[in-house]
């Protein structure tokens, strides 16, 4: 046995007895137990961009997105035909030259349409979730971090919204004031009814974040509960809220676009995709392309921010990505 072991490796102990001791390992026991910190820990927003940049969706999503913005804010660009300027004699008209979706039943040009109908609906749906968010976190947020009878009262006026749809209660309303219709009118009427899940999401993240260690090491160090509301417990429960924003965005242009295919959404000046839709039912069997392309338009950009939802969602809530 004493042959097949080296001997720089054998230590006699006693008389006639041999036992293996391995070589000693030159690194310190320092070098083995210490953390590298060549870099700054990430935070969870950086962490969520590391993840997200990864995923094919957020980004078919995310172009879709810019794409739909930018025809909003400058419909020139991508267009030089107004798209108020009909002549009859083109009804239903082919594609043409300058025209690559063809006329409507008025002898309006679709692709102009479709351009200039984003206009409104992405103005919509940014104005009301906007709204929606300021309104919904701030009863959230006062509710969740106060508690008491404020969160009993704040809960049950959020309660009486929440029992009423969102479509219906904008129908009533906009049937009320139809003769002073506008974007603004359909935002406010929207996130009168719109902000109650916002409210429900923020009470039970507010009420998650401030039992955490650094909301007591804030009131450690003396913070005021305003500031310590404002500066460390919002902050940090900003993530379900802005996924569901994200979502909740393309709901509202839904809800823009069905008020608008009702007749009851947008004045008839106002050209959207929803009005489009509904001027283009009639001639669904002759020339169905009439609604293919506005149709097509609303369904894509929805798509794209339910799909950015998700894929921020997953990004940063944990138990999504297992």
């Amino acid at each position: 046995m004493s042959d097949m072991i080296p001997s720089a490796n054998i230590t006699r102990t006693r008389a006639n007895q041999e036992h293996y001791v391995s070589d000693i390992d030159e690194t310190g026991l320092g070098a083995v137990d210490a953390v590298p910190d060549e870099g700054a820990p990430s935070s969870m927003w950086g962490e969520a961009w590391k993840r997200l940049r990864k995923r094919p969706i957020f980004w078919f999503a995310a172009i879709i997105i810019a794409a739909t913005i930018l025809i909003s804010l400058f419909p020139g660009l991508f267009t030089g035909q107004d798209p108020a300027y009909c002549v009859l004699e083109r009804h239903n008209g082919p594609a043409a030259s300058g025209h690559p979706f063809g006329f409507d039943k008025q002898g309006c040009d679709i692709y102009a349409r479709v351009i200039y109908g984003a206009r409104a609906s992405v103005s919509v749906g940014i104005l009301t979730t906007i709204a929606v968010v300021i309104i919904g976190a701030t009863i959230g947020a006062l509710a969740g971090y106060f508690g008491g009878w404020l969160d009993a009262l704040l809960s049950r006026i959020t309660d009486v919204f929440f029992a009423v749809p969102l479509l219906l209660a904008a129908i009533v309303f906009m049937q009320m004031f139809k003769e002073s219709r506008s974007i603004m009118m359909v935002v406010t009427v929207l996130a009168a009814f719109g902000w109650t899940q916002i409210a429900r999401i923020t009470r039970g993240a507010v009420m998650t974040a401030k039992n955490e260690e650094f909301v007591t090491a804030a009131r450690a160090t003396g913070a005021s509960r305003a500031r310590i509301l404002v500066s460390h417990i919002i902050p940090n429960s900003m993530a379900p809220i802005i996924v569901y924003a994200t979502v909740a965005l393309g709901t509202f242009i839904v809800s823009e676009a069905s008020l608008s295919f009702m007749g009851i959404g947008l004045p008839s000046s106002v050209i959207s995709w929803g009005a489009d839709i509904s001027a283009a039912q009639g001639s669904l069997r002759d020339a169905p392309m009439n609604l293919f392309y506005p149709g097509m338009a609303l369904a894509l950009t929805v798509l794209s921010f339910i799909m950015m939802g998700d894929a921020v969602r997953e990004a940063l809530d944990p138990k999504a990505r297992k």
